[in-house]
């Protein structure tokens, strides 16, 4: 970051005694995935790989921001935030200016540098970036909100600006992490619980295989699936006799396991996929916090493969190139367990994995996905990465 500072100053030397930073972390989730939005079970941790933001306060109610991977500077005035336009990246600092304005005025705007794009989708990089500039613009304006505030105006940043109809997983991990722990969540009720590693559990590092293939949320069926679960509520809901509500106020979360058990036969088709993977996937949640606190990275492991194979079977998302990609993996030894990461229908696996198979991993994928899809040999990409902690100011000032 200090060659960010550097370019900072040199841009507005007028700031160069004010300038703080940001790191905001991407993050993965072992199990709990396709649940949030139906107010399931998650568990997830950060990773020690960061969207960076360095800043000072613009007192003239500017936001004036460049990024260090994308063409283009974002120059607005906090008073006349420009339209969400689909794919730029500018989107979620207009986002994050307007979920601040619905309850405080904003006086001073940002001068900063942002950087961290990684190659990687399904890591969550927007919820990252888009928290980093939740807390520069709180901290230029004097703001101090709670965690959860923090969690709910980035979640309404992109579900109400930029319109993905997800839920809190990836900001409540960005934002509640610490390194060495697991963070565990019911996000119908907003309790969390964040778990510490105990000694007894082996070393593990994780894998990050991107697969080539990158593809916008907003172009899959992500929010088509959010409402085949929603459907899938609807319908429990009528055969119980329970009362209706409208589609946006139904969520599986309201459902009692034993109400699915009962009539979990009559769900039609795809709508019964749906309600058994936010289910199972509840129990898989319940299941590996256990084997966290017991130490047991085997029976953790072997809860994400599960979890991958019903995303695939049960929830039907991925590509041909990422269920790849998890077979490989399913398969590989020195992998503990594995699984799309993100909403799954492009972007990357990731996995648990032993620190001294590394070496041995990395060719066995090499090997056997590019002979499969040697299309995609100069974007494919195998990382190892390692747990840190959620969105924090590192620096006041210099």
């Amino acid at each position: 970051m200090d060659r960010m500072v550097e370019s900072l100053k040199l841009r507005y030397p007028q700031v160069a005694d004010n300038i703080c930073r940001i790191k905001s972390p991407l993050r993965i989730c072992p199990f709990g995935a396709h649940v949030d939005h139906q107010l399931g079970l998650i568990a997830g941790m950060a990773l020690d790989i960061t969207i960076d933001i360095v800043y000072a306060p613009n007192d003239a109610g500017y936001n004036r921001v460049q990024s260090l991977d994308f063409p283009d500077e974002e120059y607005f005035h906090i008073n006349q935030v420009p339209a969400m336009v689909p794919g730029f990246w500018g989107n979620y600092l207009r986002g994050a200016v307007l979920a601040l304005q619905k309850d405080y005025v904003l006086k001073n705007g940002i001068n900063a540098l942002v950087s961290g794009k990684h190659p990687i989708g399904g890591l969550s990089s927007s919820a990252a970036v888009t928290t980093g500039y939740l807390m520069a613009l709180c901290d230029v304006n004097g703001i101090k909100p709670t965690l959860f505030e923090l969690i709910n105006y980035s979640h309404w940043v992109e579900r109400n600006f930029i319109g993905l109809n997800n839920g809190i997983l990836d900001q409540a991990i960005n934002i509640l992490s610490r390194d060495g722990y697991l963070t565990f969540m019911d996000t119908k009720t907003g309790n969390y619980e964040l778990i510490k590693k105990p000694e007894s559990m082996p070393p593990f590092e994780v894998i990050i295989v991107y697969s080539g293939v990158g593809k916008s949320l907003i172009g899959t069926d992500y929010n088509n699936r959010v409402d085949e679960c929603k459907v899938a509520a609807l319908i429990l809901r009528e055969l119980a006799g329970l009362p209706i509500t409208g589609l946006s106020e139904t969520w599986l979360g309201d459902i009692a396991p034993a109400i699915y058990q009962r009539f979990k036969s009559k769900l039609p088709g795809r709508f019964r996929k749906r309600a058994e993977h936010f289910f199972s996937e509840n129990e898989r949640v319940n299941q590996g916090v256990l084997a966290w606190k017991n130490g047991d990275l085997a029976k953790f492991g072997s809860l994400m493969f599960e979890s991958g194979e019903s995303s695939i079977h049960n929830y039907e998302c991925g590509c041909k190139e990422l269920i790849t990609i998890f077979n490989i993996l399913k398969k590989t030894p020195g992998v503990y367990g594995a699984r799309f990461s993100g909403a799954g229908y492009r972007g990357c696996c990731i996995g648990l994995v032993d620190p001294a198979c590394k070496e041995k991993i990395k060719a066995k994928i090499d090997a056997e996905y590019l002979q499969q899809y040697p299309e995609y040999r100069d974007k494919y990409q195998v990382s190892f990465v390692k747990t840190g902690s959620g969105a924090r100011i590192v620096s006041r000032g210099l």
